[in-house]
């Protein structure tokens, strides 16, 4: 509320006839107030109550009428307060007194348009700091929703050109190439905030967690994050663990749930020992025997290997001792950006 009627400085700048009476009307209850308590103030302060109103003056309404108030309050004080009273006398005394008065308001009235202008210019830098963000803001958005459209429009071709492949094995990759597109599409997008910020890992994943359960067909699958809230990841980073979280639900939902309508599906996000640690855990069916990551000849699984090595990060997919999988991705904190503050689940 302060800031805005600072800004609004000098007031009334299209009533200029009215900022120059209101001054006046300031200087007459200036003179006022000295009359009333002549008798209570000590000879020799002809100007006390005049300062203020051209102070005053000049602050509300700016340098004219701050000026008209000085000339004016100046007078009025010389012919009521400066013996010999009721004249305008002219000696030496006199004139270093008007001379002190002509010097201060002059410093004064000075001094107030000086920083009524610095802060005029203050307010029209960050009006159009405000104006560059919001056009910025707009343009990182459509920029967001182009690349993410743009990816995902190559997913769909890929969908449709495997419609018209007769063989089973490639209609089975361009398949999964699709979906992977369309996948990294929807990560770009909501990899960042409507003002381009990069939103932190706990929210970003539970997001696309909730989008990739929504197009499954087994509504008896009970999935659940467990978070820890404000870490953020480089975006070289954030996307393959994405990629890696999303590849380890689909492995679970395919192969650990083909037979069951029922589980669980939970993903741990956590801090560790200096290393930021994710695990996809089910309790489906489990590894086939014999299962070793780096022998497995799944498409899926060798490009989640490829993007661990690419982030340096250490990957591993296990038996759980009760039933079901464990994948866990352990990546160094040098792709980190912001550590969290406190615990969350």
């Amino acid at each position: 509320m302060k800031r805005r009627v600072l800004e609004q400085l000098p007031l009334l700048q299209e009533h200029r006839a009215l900022a120059y009476a209101l001054s006046l009307l300031l200087c007459a209850i200036a003179w006022w107030i000295r009359w009333t308590l002549h008798s209570a103030f000590p000879p020799g302060f002809p100007y006390l109550t005049f300062f203020p109103a051209v102070i005053l003056t000049s602050f509300l309404f700016g340098r004219g009428p701050g000026t008209l108030s000085a000339l004016v309050c100046g007078l009025l004080a010389w012919y009521f307060f400066i013996p010999p009273m009721h004249t305008f006398d002219v000696s030496g005394r006199t004139l270093v007194a008007i001379g002190f008065y002509a010097f201060v308001v002059a410093v004064d009235i000075s001094l107030i348009d000086a920083m009524q202008r610095a802060h005029q210019r203050t307010s029209r830098l960050a009006i159009e700091q405000r104006r560059l963000a919001e056009r910025t803001e707009l343009l990182f958005n459509e920029l967001q929703h182009r690349v993410s459209n743009n990816i995902q429009m190559v997913g769909a071709m890929l969908s449709l050109q495997q419609r018209q492949v007769s063989d089973p094995i490639a209609r089975m990759i361009l398949t999964d190439a699709s979906k992977k597109l369309q996948l990294i599409g929807r990560i770009q997008r909501q990899l960042y905030s409507t003002t381009g910020e990069q939103v932190p890992l706990d929210i970003f994943l539970r997001d696309l967690m909730t989008d990739l359960f929504a197009a499954d067909d087994k509504p008896g699958i009970i999935h659940r994050i467990d978070a820890v809230p404000g870490i953020r990841l480089a975006p070289d980073a954030a996307i393959p663990l994405a990629l890696i979280m999303a590849e380890g639900i689909a492995n679970a939902m395919e192969h650990g749930f083909a037979d069951r309508e029922s589980g669980m599906v939970v993903v741990n996000l956590a801090c560790r020992d200096g290393t930021t640690e994710l695990c996809v855990i089910d309790d489906g069916a489990g590894l086939p025997p014999g299962f070793a990551l780096d022998r497995s000849e799944s498409l899926g699984l060798k490009l989640v290997a490829s993007l661990a090595r690419q982030v340096g990060a250490q990957l591993s997919i296990e038996n759980r001792p009760t039933a079901g999988t464990i994948l866990r991705l352990v990546l160094p904190d040098n792709g980190r950006q912001d550590e969290p503050t406190e615990a969350g689940g």
